[in-house]
C-alpha cells in the first residue's frame, strides 16, 4: 500500500489509504511532494494511480479500498489532518452494522469541498446498508461485478442488482481479482463492457507484479491490460483507470514518484495511438 494524501492538505503530506484520484485540472498525481505533483500537470483527467497523492482541487476521489474501520481513519484525516497508518487502511473483510452505521455517520457529517466527488466501496453485505443511508454527496462503488446479466451463478453479483441498490460504480481488474480469484484479462474487460453497457461506471485496475517490473515488462503488462478493456467497451467515458504496482500492496516496499509517473505517460501515450487523443485527454 503506498501511502497518499488528503486533498485539504496544503503544506505538508500524510498517509491516507488507498485513493484513487482524478483532479479537475486533469492532473495525475504520484506519491511525490508538492513540487512534484505540480511536475506532472500535463497528465490527462481520469488517469490514476492507487498510490498517488492528491492535491487540493480533485473532481474524483474514489475510496475503493478502503472500508469499515479504514472509512473512519480516512474520514478523520479528512477532517484533522491527522496521520494514520496506511497498512491499517485497506480492510475489506471486516466489520459490523453497528460499525458501519458509526462509519456512514462519521461521513454524512463531514464537510467537503465542493469540487470533489467521494465514492466508497464497502463490502457486498453492507452496499444495500451504505446506499440506503449515505448522503447522496457520496456515492458508492462495488468491489466486483458479474461477467452478463443474472442467473445460476451461485455467489455472484449482478450490474443489475448493483444498480437496483443504487451502486453508481464497480472496481474491476483489481490485482486480488487477477492473481488470487484467477480472472483474466479478457474475462475483465468483458466484465467492464457489460457494465458500462449497463449504465454502470468502471474503476479499470491495472498494475504488474513484482517478477514483471524486475523484468522490465511493467508496460507490456499494463498495455495487455489496457487492450482488453479497449477492445470490448463501448465508450471511455464513464472509465476511470487506476494504476497500482501489485508489488507495493501490502509488502513494505514503496513506488517512486518517477516510477508511477512513468507509467502514467505510457498509458497516456497508449490510449493516443490505440484510441484516440480525445480519449487520451480525458480519460
Amino acid at each position: 500500500m503506498i501511502p497518499l494524501a488528503s486533498p485539504f492538505t496544503k503544506d505538508r503530506l500524510a498517509p491516507l489509504g488507498e485513493v484513487f484520484e482524478v483532479s479537475s485540472l486533469g492532473r495525475v498525481l504520484s506519491p511525490a511532494s508538492m513540487e512534484s505533483q505540480r511536475a506532472v500537470s500535463s497528465c490527462p483527467k481520469g488517469l490514476v494511480h492507487g498510490g498517488g497523492y492528491l492535491d487540493r482541487t480533485p473532481t474524483k476521489v474514489a475510496l475503493v479500498g478502503v472500508q469499515l474501520a479504514a472509512w473512519r481513519t480516512a474520514l478523520r484525516r479528512l477532517l484533522s489532518k491527522e496521520p494514520t497508518n496506511p497498512q491499517q487502511n485497506d480492510i475489506t473483510l471486516n466489520g459490523t452494522k453497528d460499525s458501519i452505521t458509526k462509519l456512514v455517520s462519521d461521513l454524512n457529517s463531514a464537510k467537503l469541498e465542493t469540487d470533489v466527488d467521494v465514492v466508497v466501496s464497502p463490502p457486498f453485505v453492507y452496499l444495500d446498508q451504505v446506499t440506503a443511508s449515505l448522503t447522496g454527496r457520496i456515492e458508492v462503488s462495488a468491489q466486483n461485478s458479474w461477467i452478463g446479466k443474472g442467473g445460476a451463478f451461485t455467489g455472484e453479483i449482478s450490474v443489475e442488482q448493483l444498480k437496483d441498490i443504487g451502486c453508481k460504480w464497480v472496481i474491476l481488474g483489481h490485482s486480488e481479482r487477477r492473481h488470487i480469484i484467477g480472472e483474466d484479462d479478457q474475462f475483465i474487460g468483458k466484465k467492464a463492457a457489460y457494465a458500462l453497457n449497463e449504465g454502470l461506471g468502471v474503476i479499470a485496475c491495472i498494475g504488474e507484479l513484482l517478477e514483471e517490473r524486475e523484468a522490465g515488462k511493467t508496460f507490456d503488462v499494463c498495455f495487455r491490460q489496457l487492450k482488453a478493456f479497449s477492445d470490448v467497451v463501448p465508450s471511455w467515458d464513464n472509465i476511470v483507470i487506476a494504476y497500482e504496482p501489485v508489488w507495493a500492496i501490502g509488502t513494505g516496499k514503496v513506488a517512486t514518484p518517477q516510477q508511477a509517473q512513468e507509467v502514467h505517460v505510457a498509458v497516456r501515450d497508449w490510449l493516443k495511438k490505440n484510441v484516440s487523443e480525445e480519449v487520451a485527454s480525458k480519460t
